[in-house]
């Protein structure tokens, strides 16, 4: 019996190095994706230059002219007008910012994995489509919407709350007022949780579905409870997803949802310590300047993302050196 001949080194780097069908295939599959971030997240890093110039617009002239030679470069300055404020408010700002997002950071993981792991475990398939389409669902409603309702319910003569504390006797909460702000930590927590509980929710669901059957089969078996089949197969299981969410949510430690912190708060003076984050403070920096300096939005942009990216660095590191195989690299 002839056995085949085994290829030598050169052969298999040839035969690797060759193009199939495959290949093309995949390649087709991505070019739209790697366009789209060409364009749109690539590209636009150009404009990372306005964050170090006193942009102006040229009239009759086009954003390339008028960045190139009609700004003049203002070296650090656009970062100064961040910390150009009184400190209270700058640590506000900074606090606001990382602390509220530590805070979703947790919530936002430890929700969603208990309520993906509580649906997986409802007998009724129809039932279990209801809850996730009915906790699914705030994740499409805008801010705007959202702070309409929020209005509704606080508004301090006409709100919900306000009228039934009023049936009971008690003085109303003028909830948009500095009086209230001690309320607010918790209203905007529990907003950015059931908003956002739906979507990260599905991320596990789909995990957890695409665990094998057999292995929870096994562990009936063998006796298990729900409770420890939950423990041993489940969250094992979905330790590498939470991983990467959790790396993805570090990333984005120093950006905040805009819409959250301004609009359900109705950008109230009284309450501004209370929701003021480097986003808002941007927004209503350039709107109250006579001219606007888009270089602040520029710089606060760019703060954000170094920042961002050290912070990732830094998560990765640490998962990392806990476990390695579920690093990002």
């Amino acid at each position: 019996m002839n056995r085949p001949e085994t290829m030598t080194i050169q052969q298999k780097k040839k035969k690797r190095g060759k193009i199939r069908v495959d290949d093309l295939q995949l390649f087709a599959l991505s070019l739209p994706t790697t366009i789209w971030y060409l364009l749109f997240c690539y590209i636009p890093m150009f404009g990372i230059l306005i964050a170090f110039k006193k942009y102006k617009v040229a009239p009759g002239k086009g954003f390339l002219w008028s960045l190139i030679h009609n700004s003049p470069w203002c070296g650090l300055d656009n970062f100064k007008f961040l910390f150009s404020s009184n400190m209270k408010t700058t640590v506000a700002m900074f606090r606001n910012t990382v602390g509220y997002n530590i805070v979703f950071i947790v919530l936002n993981i430890v929700i969603p994995v208990a309520l993906a792991i509580l649906i997986s475990h409802l007998y009724s398939k129809r039932l279990a489509k209801v809850c996730q389409t009915a906790i699914f669902l705030p994740h499409f409603l805008s801010w705007v919407v959202v702070g309409y309702f929020v209005y509704a319910f606080l508004a301090t003569n006409e709100g919900l709350v306000n009228n039934v504390l009023i049936s009971m006797g008690i003085n109303p909460i003028r909830w948009y007022q500095k009086e209230a702000i001690g309320y607010w930590p918790f209203i905007l927590v529990f907003l950015n949780v059931w908003k956002n509980m739906g979507y990260n929710m599905i991320v596990y669901m789909a995990s957890i579905n695409g665990i094998d059957g057999s292995l929870y089969e096994a562990a009936v078996i063998d006796g298990a409870s729900k409770h420890q089949q939950t423990r041993y197969i489940t969250l094992p299981l979905l330790k590498p997803v939470i991983i990467i969410m959790f790396i993805m949510a570090v990333g984005r430690i120093f950006n905040s949802d805009f819409g959250l912190f301004y609009r359900t708060t109705r950008n109230s003076s009284g309450l501004y310590n209370a929701f003021v984050t480097l986003d808002v403070y941007v927004y209503n920096s350039l709107f109250k300047s006579t001219i606007p300096t888009y270089g602040y939005a520029s710089a606060a942009g760019f703060i954000q993302s170094v920042l961002g990216c050290l912070t990732l660095l830094a998560a990765n590191a640490i998962v990392s050196k806990v476990d390695k195989e579920n690093a990002f690299f």
